[in-house]
């Protein structure tokens, strides 16, 4: 991507500058899941990112389950940087909670003692959501909002530790049939890489 930093100048502080420009590039992909369904998003999401021009071994997933590998994706190793973007694929299960697979991950961003800048300078975000509302009492007056807690927590609490969101969050309801939902998230999702890389 071409970029006149003289051109620039006047727009801002060198540092805003900066900021701006990473935020329009996209190196590197981290999927980051916990469950089976949400595996199987991961693998449709991974199967997209193929058809845009972006190096396969540019994309990573990682289990949430797994502590050190998600510690490592998102703040400590080298892609723990702003032109990595981070999909969280994001299941509540009963009781509002994450799959036990994806538990680990979602418990240590919930952490109160984490210092506010905690993701900023870290990967772009963006979260999506999976839920069933067959899970809910209310059955009736139900949609994917109801039943993505998980999701919408994740997501504010991202930007709340200083991320920047690179996508609107998505929610999808397996009631009302995922493939709906998802696959349009994904495809606009996949667009707005595609601008980036």
């Amino acid at each position: 991507t071409y970029y006149n930093f003289e051109q620039s100048k006047q727009q801002g502080s060198p540092a805003e500058l900066k900021q701006h420009f990473l935020l329009k590039m996209i190196e590197d992909v981290v999927l980051l899941f916990g469950g089976d369904l949400s595996a199987d998003v991961a693998e449709q999401i991974a199967t997209k990112l193929s058809s845009i021009p972006i190096d396969a071994s540019k994309v990573h997933k990682v289990m949430m389950s797994k502590s050190k590998d998600f510690k490592a994706a998102l703040l400590e190793g080298p892609l723990a940087k702003p032109t990595t973007l981070a999909i969280f694929i994001a299941q509540t299960i009963e009781n509002e909670a994450p799959p036990e697979d994806a538990g680990a991950c979602i418990r240590f961003f919930k952490r109160k003692n984490h210092p506010e800048t905690l993701f900023s300078d870290k990967p772009q975000f963006t979260v999506l959501g999976l839920g069933d509302s067959n899970l809910l009492l209310d059955r009736q007056h139900t949609a994917a909002k109801d039943c993505n807690q998980v999701a919408q927590a994740l997501d504010a609490r991202l930007e709340t530790l200083g991320g920047q969101r690179f996508y609107q969050r998505g929610e999808c309801d397996e009631r009302t049939g995922l493939t709906k939902e998802v696959e349009p998230w994904i495809d606009n999702l996949v667009e707005k890489i595609k601008e980036c890389v």
